[in-house]
């Protein structure tokens, strides 16, 4: 089995790459689906967390609240170390566990999306990365667009490897400026190889 590793900067289109591979009937594990799952109410990484940071990031039914939490750990890398800690080792098991599914079923090509891929190492698991990238301008817009105020972009953006960094690392890039019709036609190409 082939497995990719799929990353790239925030805004920057690894959820459309991801869609476009699905829509190849490539299986793709996504992590930030994922790092939703093990903070499910129940989940123990969520009392973790509520030790950690407080009661103040639980809502009153006993779920995350992301929105509080994004505000303590984005501002304070201390604090994001820890919840990454907390998470982190449970979100690879997860896409660990489905790539083992994959090779059992004798799937021949997987892909993970993993936004930290290569600040968590997970390069070293993978046969070969993808990093979906465009310009400085375009992320900014992007994330402009999901109403997030320029703190909120630079903090998100200071919290990973620059992507001029990710696409050094990564064995392919996919660059995405043009229209989903290019991109899809790279990742095709990528795929094939």
């Amino acid at each position: 089995m082939k497995l990719f590793g799929l990353t790239g900067g925030i805004g920057m289109g690894k959820s459309t790459a991801a869609k476009i591979l699905s829509e190849r009937s490539l299986p793709v594990a996504d992590t930030d689906l994922l790092a939703r799952q093990v903070v499910e109410p129940g989940q123990p990484a969520l009392e973790e967390i509520r030790r950690a940071f407080g009661d103040a990031v639980i809502a009153g039914d006993g779920s995350l609240r992301r929105d509080t939490l994004a505000r303590i750990v984005f501002s304070d890398a201390v604090a994001r170390h820890k919840l990454e800690a907390i998470t982190h080792p449970r979100i690879r098991q997860l896409w660990r566990s489905q790539v083992e599914l994959w090779r059992a079923r004798q799937v021949p090509v997987g892909c993970v999306v993993i936004p930290l891929l290569f600040e968590t190492g997970a390069e070293t698991e993978l046969d070969a990365t993808i990093c979906v990238a465009c310009s400085t301008a375009t992320q900014q817009e992007r994330l402009r667009e999901r109403g997030w105020a320029a703190e909120q972009i630079r903090e998100r953006i200071a919290a990973q490897f620059p992507v001029e960094k990710k696409i050094t690392m990564a064995t392919f890039v996919a660059w995405n400026e043009g229209s989903l019709a290019v991109l899809a036609a790279q990742l095709e190409r990528i795929v094939a190889r």
